[in-house]
């Protein structure tokens, strides 16, 4: 950048991360996984539909044109699509994936056409290739009926001839239906045993969890499952076999998430050792050949390091990355990873245990701009009610060729994360660059009931879901402002999904902020919770809130849609027309509530979308309208966006 500063008012300073930037430079390489020894991994194309495509590690480029999709569906959020092995050195992979637009398993060897291997209907994760079994053992999951929680699942097995692509008797079932949800089979090395994980309704995963171990019997079927760990107020999030035939399992007995190994835990510490299972097959951890173990741990942010369980040494990668994703798979002495930093976005790092050396190996972060734009991020604990501690983000207004005049206070933009359940990583995120660098400010909140600090805070949003979350998003507001970091007139908030409840329940419950962005929410607690979402989440209001029965009046008092009286901040509503989990009739219902009171809105749909936007172009809009809507109501001069009409 030049060495001339220019003053500018807040929020008008000239950018060249511009929306089309940020949206091509969204999401990030996920499914990581070894084909014999090369590491493959699927990665985003928000320019071609928001498809994933599968990248191969020794030329880093797709192996499957538009429009192959590889992800699946499975309790919606998905999970592990893929897999792969070769069966000898040098010899052409096979691979299965599923394709999204149909949820079927196809066959794949490079240099064909894929093939399918399941019959329409069912929706696959977690497959695992057995050539020796010339099968592919995965979760199945299959309607019953119309209702969304009119569902199977099941452990299944699918044989690899295509035999069961138009035949769905040729699934062959490895389990009953003893659980609502299950994860996929962990086969021991031996072969004669497979180890999973399975929770019921009203449970989500991080609530409480069983670890169940089987016999592969004689028919191939699993046997005598019995449950050795875990139970209603212990979650297990990932389970392995060690070389030796030994269980590996993260469980949060202690109040945080640690390994053990058949129950006794390996490197006792207050940090987490796994996370919330929002997609089937997430892996914190991964047992190499020699008995060590890659892990990703933190307190907050997480590192990828490994562990000697038989001294408890545990030894971080050297590296620029400070965060790292849920995905590790490990083969030899390597270890490949995804991880990002403040200053670069997620890719693909593998680490040689052997060397020590870690390096980017794929998705490899270039600057799209001068990095001198970046934000500079700040991590903060602020003083919620009660003197409880909340967790921060701070991203002040950064841009060195632009200053605000002396005086000026800079608007700032509370971000919301979804889940509730989950947690915003300090991570290079361009979506929020947009902002920075033109001069507003963003606070990412990880309010009361965030991962990555233990189960006690997790546990902070039980039956509190709209009052911790409001009151800590609120908290950290308003410090900002009576510190003089931030325009107390020129605060607002936003947030997608969990984030969007509580960017609504903030609007409606506060007068904190003057707007707020809000996308494909949740804003009516009685009609989501009793059948208009899927399944996974069908009962996760009982935690939230309470169970229906016994608190109805609370589902009424929390409810956006029912407090739409008390709402008087400009707002922009942002809904995809596909999404199930958060469908459009939410939206609808909170509209007509507000009919006649003269709100200034705008509510923009996107088809094609579902839960969360993939495609370049409705990513790009929404960022233009989000910016649209602050320049309105906080008088900001921003050029080049085009107008946001705000209706009453």
């Amino acid at each position: 950048m030049g060495d001339i500063v220019e003053t500018k008012p807040y929020g008008s300073w000239p950018s060249p991360i511009d929306a089309a930037l940020a949206a091509a430079h969204d999401g990030s390489p996920e499914w990581v996984g070894f084909v014999g020894d090369e590491a493959w991994w699927t990665e985003p194309r928000p320019e071609e539909g928001g498809r994933r495509t599968l990248v191969r590690g020794s030329t880093r480029e797709s192996v499957l044109p538009a429009p192959w999709n590889v992800r699946s569906r499975v309790i919606e959020y998905g999970g592990l699509p893929w897999a792969g092995t070769v069966s000898a050195p040098g010899a052409a992979p096979l691979l299965v994936f599923v394709h999204f637009d149909d949820q079927r398993l196809y066959r794949y060897e490079p240099g064909t056409e894929p093939r399918p291997l399941t019959p329409p209907g069912p929706r696959l994760a977690e497959p695992r290739l057995l050539p020796d079994r010339g099968e592919v053992w995965c979760v199945l999951e299959e309607p019953t009926g119309e209702g969304p929680s009119d569902v199977r699942r099941v452990l299944a097995a699918v044989p690899l001839d295509g035999s069961a692509a138009e035949d769905r008797s040729a699934l062959r079932e490895l389990t009953g239906e003893r659980h609502r949800f299950v994860t996929g089979p962990r086969l021991s090395p031996d072969g004669r045993r497979a180890a999973w994980l399975a929770w019921d309704h009203p449970r989500m995963p991080w609530d409480g969890t069983e670890l169940l171990v089987g016999e592969v019997g004689d028919d191939g079927t699993l046997k005598g499952a019995r449950t050795v760990a875990g139970g209603p107020e212990e979650s297990i999030a990932q389970v392995e076999w060690t070389k030796d035939g030994r269980l590996l399992y993260a469980s949060d007995r202690s109040g945080w998430w640690n390994l053990y190994r058949d129950g006794t835990p390996l490197c006792p510490r207050e940090e987490e050792f796994a996370g919330p299972l929002w997609k089937l097959g997430q892996r914190w951890f991964a047992p190499l050949d020699n008995g060590l173990i890659a892990v990703v741990h933190g307190r907050g942010a997480t590192a990828l390091g490994i562990l000697d369980p038989e001294s408890g040494e545990l030894v971080d990668a050297a590296g620029p990355w400070t965060e790292f994703a849920p995905a590790l798979a490990a083969h030899g002495t390597r270890v490949v990873a995804v991880g990002a930093s403040p200053r670069t976005a997620f890719e693909v790092v593998e680490l040689d245990t052997a060397s020590g050396r870690a390096r980017a190996v794929g998705a490899t972060h270039r600057d799209p701009v001068d990095p001198a734009l970046y934000p500079e991020p700040l991590v903060r604990t602020f003083t919620g009610p009660g003197g409880r501690e909340v967790h921060a983000h701070i991203y002040p207004p950064h841009h060195p060729g632009h200053r605000a005049p002396d005086g000026e206070l800079p608007p700032y933009v509370v971000w919301a994360h979804g889940g509730p359940t989950g947690r915003a990583p300090l991570v290079l995120d361009l979506a929020i660059a947009y902002f920075t660098s033109r001069g507003i400010g963003v606070a990412e909140v990880n309010y009361g009931g965030s991962t990555g600090y233990g189960r006690a805070y997790r546990n902070r949003l039980r039956e509190q879901w709209g009052v911790v979350d409001v009151e800590d998003c609120a908290a950290v507001a308003l410090a900002l402002a009576e510190e003089g970091t931030a325009d107390r007139g020129r605060l607002a908030i936003r947030g997608g999904s969990a984030g969007g409840w509580t960017a609504a329940a903030s609007l409606t419950g506060t007068d904190v902020y003057a707007c707020g962005t809000i996308s494909y929410p949740i804003l009516d607690l009685t009609g989501w919770g009793t059948g208009e979402t899927h399944d996974f989440e069908s009962r996760y209001l009982e935690s939230l809130i309470g169970p229906l029965a016994e608190v109805p009046e609370r589902y009424a008092e929390r409810s956006p849609s029912e407090q739409a009286d008390r709402l008087t901040a400009p707002f922009l509503l942002l809904q995809g027309l596909d999404d199930v989990i958060c469908p459009p009739v939410q939206c609808e219902r909170f509209l007509a509530r507000l009919d006649g009171r003269h709100v200034p809105h705008a509510y923009l749909t996107f088809s094609g979308e579902g839960h969360g936007f993939r495609r370049a172009d409705t990513m790009v809009r929404a960022l233009e309208a989000e910016l649209a809507l602050y320049a309105q109501v906080f008088g900001m001069s921003v050029p080049g966006i085009p107008d946001l009409e705000l209706v009453k």
